[in-house]
């Protein structure tokens, strides 16, 4: 390799060397002029074209055919005058009309355009159709397939989707432009159409299993309880009520406790399996509900097509473009929608105007507003750097009207040419370059920011606790109040009419009408006391106490006093009944002392046995005619058995 001084002595004997006589070029080398167009005319390579050497001569023939054809296309476009026809599609398309009546294109459409009267020298004329629309076999007159298919322009330049019926009118492109993406806006909604507050954690459909799940359990428990009794006759488990099982099922819902304590290895199994279903459930929910008011993800109410066929949502879109003809045609993909427009929901505005459609349809009446991709975000940004004069900080006026992500239709785009044109031909390679070097796509986006603007989810203040959020919470205080109300004014008319029917008892009773002048009953004729004839509400026969009898007409003694029932008496015989055996427990008249006429110990008429009843200790025992009588044992309420028998 040479080194830096053998460079340096090469260059001082170039500088000295004669200049060369011969100043013929080398072969194959390309020359350019100033402008940069090659100006070396190029032979046909076979090789390197996917051609083989040995390749037909009418596969030669057609490269021919083809490169001639293009150059005559070139000639004959040379200094030419085309009509071209585009529409009033802002920023893709539009025009200018100046004062002397010309009318200048300008947008996406018409950069191409002059890209291409400088690629191949020719000019142009603008026209417009009367009605701004695309047109259909339906739509035809004053449109813009009128125009191209009656040859009264050569080209039609805007972003025209490819639709099925008009493929019959006019010939489109066979470069694609781009893939157009109509997107709907609508008002930004105050909160997320997820939900919001306390049901925002789960789906309706779980909200609905959760609460037939706490009306089912509870009836299930009773049932599975009942029937494992019967099966196994176990005595020791007692089957629990239906309103206990359906207040613990309640209870464990809001991780209450419970004073039910099954027994069984089976009930307690099902108990479990609630409570750890319940676990899992409220451990969900707490999650989602914190995550919710912390980092929820703003949505929107409307985001595809199907949500605006469900709801029924108004909605409007621009008159005579691809949304309204891709509804009205039966084999495109919103034809699902053209019985909104029977029914008055679409509607299609002849204003041109974005920002005139955004403001009276979205902004005074709610409309969602259906538009491409390009114009949308030109529309919005218009609209939010007048917003930012207004409020420099609040977010919330920068941007109230908000984006679906998902897009409402998709159509691809191209240029439209009339029938048997030959334009395509040379215009279609050119346009295919454009498109593969995403310059198409750069032009659509050049006036716009690189970052997004107004997008769903403002992010910009932090999240905090409104009203709707806890308007749940409200709402099941109400009604929680409303319920108790309710259940307490019950309680007051139950209490009224039960002490209006106590009151007529005791009148029959204290006036005698209930028995006749021999002592026997006497049915009421009112079917209110008709369940007050016998004390224990029966009708059967036996040892039955009439209402209002006292136990003085029955010949019967009041008890002894309360302290001679532990110590004994000699008075007292009707009252002796065992309670033990002889020797546990003294001598009293319930104790037991031996009686050989059997009222002793183990005697006929049965022992009396302590038990505690709501909370107080008695002695139960039979009476001589037969009825159960509860003796307290401790003092306060010994005194005022005794009170009662005495006075």
């Amino acid at each position: 390799m040479a080194n830096g001084i053998e460079l340096m002595v090469a260059a001082a004997l170039c500088i000295g060397c004669p200049p060369m006589q011969n100043e013929t070029l080398p072969t194959n080398l390309v020359q350019l002029n100033d402008d940069g167009n090659m100006i070396t005319e190029v032979p046909l390579v076979v090789g390197g074209v996917g051609l083989d050497e040995d390749a037909p001569v009418e596969t030669l023939e057609v490269i021919l055919r083809k490169k001639r054809k293009l150059s005559d296309m070139r000639d004959w476009i040379n200094g030419k005058h085309l009509r071209i026809a585009t529409l009033e599609d802002y920023p893709l398309s539009y025009t200018e009309l100046l004062d002397n009546g010309t009318r200048i294109g300008h947008g996406v459409s018409f950069q191409i355009i002059d890209f291409l009267r400088k690629k191949f020298n020719f000019t142009y004329e603008v026209f417009v159709p009367q009605d701004n629309i695309i047109g259909s076999p339906t739509d035809y007159d004053r449109s813009l397939i009128e125009m191209v298919n009656n040859s009264q322009v050569d080209l039609a330049a805007a972003f025209i989707p490819s639709l099925s019926e008009q493929r019959s009118f006019v010939y489109y492109s066979a470069t694609t432009l781009d893939e157009g993406e109509w997107i709907m806006v609508m008002q930004r909604p105050r909160e997320s159409a997820s939900g919001s507050g306390l049901l925002a954690p789960f789906d309706f459909w779980v909200w609905i299993l959760i609460f037939v799940s706490l009306l089912v359990v509870g009836p299930i428990i009773y049932v599975l309880i009942i029937i494992r009794n019967r099966l196994t006759g176990d005595k020791e488990q007692h089957p629990y009520s239906l309103g206990h099982c359906a207040w613990f099922v309640y209870g464990a819902l809001m991780k209450q406790g419970s004073t039910l304590s099954p027994i069984a290895d089976s009930t307690r199994l099902l108990f479990a399996t609630w409570w750890i279903f319940i676990t899992i459930l409220t451990s969900f929910y707490t999650a989602n509900l914190t995550a919710f008011l912390t980092l929820s993800k703003f949505t929107l109410p409307y985001n595809t097509v199907n949500d605006i066929l469900v709801k029924n949502k108004h909605f409007v879109s621009i008159r005579g473009g691809g949304v309204e003809y891709a509804i009205r045609t039966t084999n495109e993909s919103l034809s699902m929608l053209s019985r909104m427009i029977n029914n008055n929901y679409a509607v299609f505005s002849d204003a041109s105007n974005d920002t005139y459609n955004l403001q009276n349809y979205v902004e005074r009446n709610g409309y969602v507003f259906v538009r491409d991709r390009p114009a949308i975000n030109i529309m919005l940004y218009q609209d939010y750097l007048y917003r930012k004069t207004i409020s420099y900080n609040n977010e919330k006026v920068h941007c109230p009207f908000a984006m679906a992500k998902e897009p409402f239709l998709k159509k691809k785009r191209s240029f439209a040419y009339p029938i048997g044109s030959n334009l395509s031909v040379l215009f279609d390679p050119e346009l295919l370059n454009l498109v593969e070097s995403g310059i198409v796509k750069h032009l659509s986006a050049k006036d716009l920011p690189s970052a997004e603007i107004c997008p769903q989810d403002l992010g910009g203040t932090e999240r905090q606790l409104r009203n709707g959020d806890l308007m749940m919470t409200y709402y099941i205080m109400l009604a929680g109040f409303a319920t108790s109300l309710a259940v307490f004014t019950t309680e007051l008319i139950c209490r009224f009419i039960n002490s209006r029917q106590e009151a007529n008892a005791n009148k029959w009773a204290t006036h005698g009408i209930g028995r006749a002048p021999n002592g026997q009953s006497i049915k009421p004729s009112s079917r209110w006391f008709r369940s007050f004839r016998r004390l224990d509400g029966s009708s059967g026969s036996g040892n039955k106490q009439l209402l209002g009898n006292s136990t003085h007409g029955q010949n019967v003694t009041p008890p002894p006093p309360y302290q001679s029932i532990f110590k004994g008496s000699d008075n007292t015989h009707r009252w002796r009944h065992a309670v033990g055996q002889v020797g546990h427990g003294g001598q009293g008249i319930l104790l037991g002392n031996g009686d050989p006429n059997g009222v002793g110990a183990g005697g006929a008429m049965g022992g009396g046995v302590r038990r505690f009843i709501n909370g107080r200790d008695y002695m139960v025992f039979r009476n001589p005619n037969g009825q159960s009588q509860l003796i307290p044992v401790r003092s306060p309420s010994a005194a005022l058995f005794q009170y009662t028998y005495t006075e």
